[in-house]
């Protein structure tokens, strides 16, 4: 069993180091070859040296996969990948952009007869198995897989490379290609950025910044947003739908970026930089970077987009200000505030805590301890002794220790009314809705007057004839019930409790609750996936 284990690892590091030396003596290739004057000994020495780095690399660095190599092993592979682009076109100018559509054309074009031809070879195994009853193990379609994108793909791909001297004219745009950006892909960007300026103007007129999902959406609607702009800029000077957007669309995104930093710092300043945090920012920057070199150059040499992603990425991964450094350094400054402000720091030393410690806070320490715990070593963090484990926590401050993975990080809870089948009054209003949120649409319309429940941000809106006349965010409520009666159990509240009551220049309302429920995240402290009913009671002035 051991020897079979430690086969298997072996079998993986040769494999990885394989993969990632399949990018490398390509753009080595390619650099030697596009070269005027090449001399054939220095490259096959540079092979050496690449196959020396390679073989060290896979030994020392490819053990245990954490997260630190798998993140830094596939780094690598992105800027070796993006290197086999520009490589070909250090030493050369011309259609640099219609050089890469031709050999995203021919990836494209390998995938699917490579999918095509696989289907047609299990088909065939799976033929002799169930007909002519000779068995084919699975092992036999594992190995037929490995053929087909070992072999076959990778000589079909590098067959479709084009050559040193080959010139590719603007007028071998693939039509498909075509077809796709111009009348599929811009629409789609152009509406995307509409709907993104919509929710900009929201967030300005209720001051509500954003958390979590709109970065992620910003930053990959960047990405694919530069992307498009590379690709469509051969064919800008025939199409003036191409040239229009290329002129306009780099600078109406800045504002969206800007608005994802914005939400990133309010993250990144609650919680600290972490390795994702950092991944997200710096191809932000990356994004950010490029659609100012479209928006004030004129004559822009597109070969800039893969070159500076290579450089970012590069930095992301190895010294001073990776993102692992980083990270540790942010996080190592959390625990410290956290021990400042709970007087746990003696003479440089640390101490017990004295003091009860705030749930929070125990949330706090908690996270850390996890991160470091999960991703690198608990022995990074400063203050804490070299032998510190996680058993130690109680020990060592004072406080236990609570793992926060995914289930442990919620506080479940359901409430009701203690008079649910009360009979109901409504003097004082012109109008009673019931509102129940699992229901297909948690909308009420009568009479002009419209209430409308948004399940995903609990919050409730009043219309009166299209036109909005109360706006209120039940959480506040919601809290107010968790803080006087806790979580993680049944509660059945009195009904005084159940009900609140608000009042506008416009409307008076009152909130009778019958139940509901839902989780807290106690990682970022908000209420999440609610089921309520409740009734509205409307007066309007």
């Amino acid at each position: 069993m051991g020897e079979s284990i430690g086969s298997d690892e072996e079998l993986r590091r040769v494999v990885m180091t394989l993969v990632l030396g399949i990018p490398v003596y390509i753009c080595i290739e390619l650099y030697f070859e596009r070269r005027n004057k090449s001399n054939e000994k220095f490259k096959y020495l540079i092979y050496i040296i690449a196959a020396i780095c390679l073989a060290v690399y896979g030994y020392f660095c490819l053990g245990d996969l954490n997260m630190v190599q798998v993140t830094r092993y596939v780094g690598l592979i992105i800027i070796f990948i993006t290197g086999f682009f520009f490589t070909p076109y250090i030493y050369k100018d011309g259609s640099f952009e219609m050089y890469v559509i031709k050999v995203l054309g021919r990836f494209f074009t390998t995938v699917l007869y490579s999918i095509v031809l696989y289907l047609g070879l299990i088909a065939i195994l799976f033929t002799v198995d169930y007909l002519l009853g000779i068995e084919v193990k699975y092992e036999i379609y594992y190995y037929t897989w490995l053929i087909v994108v070992g072999v076959f793909a990778q000589c079909f791909f590098l067959g479709g490379i084009p050559e040193k001297e080959e010139v590719i004219k603007v007028e071998k745009y693939p039509k498909v290609f075509k077809i796709l950006m111009l009348y599929i892909i811009m629409p789609l960007i152009s509406i995307y950025t509409i709907i993104l300026y919509i929710y900009f103007a929201k967030i300005i007129i209720t001051r509500q910044w954003p958390q979590g999902l709109v970065s992620h959406l910003v930053l990959w609607y960047g990405v694919i947003s530069a992307g498009t702009l590379f690709l469509t800029s051969p064919v800008k000077e025939n199409s003036p739908w191409v040239s229009k957007f290329v002129k306009m669309f780099p600078k109406a995104i800045l504002p969206l970026i800007v608005l994802m930093f914005i939400s990133m710092g309010i993250r990144v300043n609650a919680y600290g930089i972490t390795e994702n945090r950092y991944f997200v920012l710096a191809l932000g920057i990356w994004v950010f970077g490029i659609m100012v070199y479209y928006s004030i150059i004129k004559k822009v040499k597109n070969i800039i987009l893969p070159i500076s992603l290579t450089i970012i990425t590069f930095i992301s991964i190895c010294g001073p200000l990776s993102s692992y450094s980083l990270s540790k350094y942010s996080q190592n400054k959390r625990f410290e505030k956290f021990l400042i402000k709970n007087n746990m720091i003696e003479n440089g030393k640390i101490v017990k805590a004295i003091d009860p410690v705030s749930k929070d806070d125990q949330i706090e320490l908690n996270s850390i301890l996890d991160y470091f715990n999960r991703k690198h070593e608990l022995k990074d963090i400063k203050y804490l002794p070299g032998n510190f484990t996680i058993s130690d926590t109680e020990m060592v401050l004072g406080i236990t220790y609570s793992n926060l993975n995914y289930e442990s990080r919620y506080e479940h809870f359901y409430f009701t009314s203690e008079e649910i089948l009360e009979l109901i009054e409504i003097k004082d209003y012109d109008y009673l809705f019931n509102i129940i949120s699992y229901q297909s649409a948690a909308n009420k319309n009568s009479y002009g007057i419209t209430v409308d429940y948004n399940k995903s941000y609990n919050e409730l809106k009043i219309l009166e004839k299209g036109k909005q006349i109360y706006n209120k965010n039940l959480n506040e409520y919601f809290n107010r019930i968790i803080d006087k009666y806790g979580v993680n159990k049944t509660n059945s509240i009195p009904v005084e409790d159940m009900q609140f009551e608000d009042e506008t220049d416009k409307v008076k309302i009152k909130i009778k609750i019958d139940n509901f429920s839902g989780r807290k995240d106690l990682n970022y402290d908000h209420i999440e996936s609610t089921e309520i009913q409740f009734s509205v009671f409307v007066k309007i002035k």
